[in-house]
């Protein structure tokens, strides 16, 4: 007779919560250099804190004269053989070098081109208003695109579009320098300005109209 064995309860499947490493664990790989005892080659070319050529030493006695010193022993040459270390503080090293990064950083400058719509109607007070906002731009050194509208019969009005132009070049030209010069585009007059100090005697004048020839008789 078989024996009666009772069925387990059903156990409901629970995955594992993902791995998380330790707070405040920190991986090696992510040091730029490897340091005393991550450095595990036989010998090492060794250079002293004050930048003197020490010569090939075994590792271990690098390492105990950079301990003497109260200092770390670097690699700065991995691919070299034996490898170049030397001896520094590495924590100050890391230090002025993220300084550097950061002076450099600062002083890239990243250019923008910031856009002005005119019409060739525009008031006075209205286009001095977007001048001023032109202006500065350039003295921000950001570049300038100046667009003048033309909607349905201002096409007529293209020369008050380059007066417009004009007038503007004779404010900036101490500080900016026309970089793209008015062009129509379609219904569009366009001009680029950039930071700079340009040509002081520019004007800007209307193409003249292509001449048209009789056909002989």
């Amino acid at each position: 007779m078989t024996p009666f064995v009772p069925s387990s309860p059903s156990i409901p499947f629970r995955p594992k919560p993902p791995f998380k490493p330790r707070s405040g664990f920190q991986s090696f790989d992510k040091d730029e250099h490897r340091i005393n005892e991550r450095i595990r080659v036989p010998q090492v070319r060794l250079i002293d804190e004050k930048g003197h050529q020490v010569g090939v030493v075994q590792t271990y006695q690098a390492l105990q004269m950079a301990r003497e010193r109260g200092l770390d022993l670097m690699e700065v040459a991995p691919e070299a053989r034996p490898p170049v270390c030397k001896i520094c503080d590495y924590g100050k090293f890391k230090y002025e070098k993220k300084k550097k990064e950061q002076q450099a950083r600062k002083k890239q400058t990243v250019i923008k081109v910031k856009e002005i719509q005119l019409r060739p109607q525009i008031e006075d007070h209205d286009l001095e208003y977007k001048f001023k906002s032109v202006k500065q731009f350039l003295v921000d050194g950001d570049k300038a695109k100046i667009i003048i509208m033309f909607k349905g019969r201002e096409v007529a009005y293209v020369d008050q579009g380059y007066k417009i132009m004009n007038r503007l070049i004779e404010q900036i030209k101490d500080f900016a320098t026309i970089e793209s010069f008015p062009k129509m585009d379609g219904k569009k007059m366009i001009m680029v300005l950039a930071p700079g100090a340009g040509n002081k005697s520019v004007s800007i004048k209307k193409p003249p109209e292509p001449s048209v020839v009789a056909p002989a008789k």
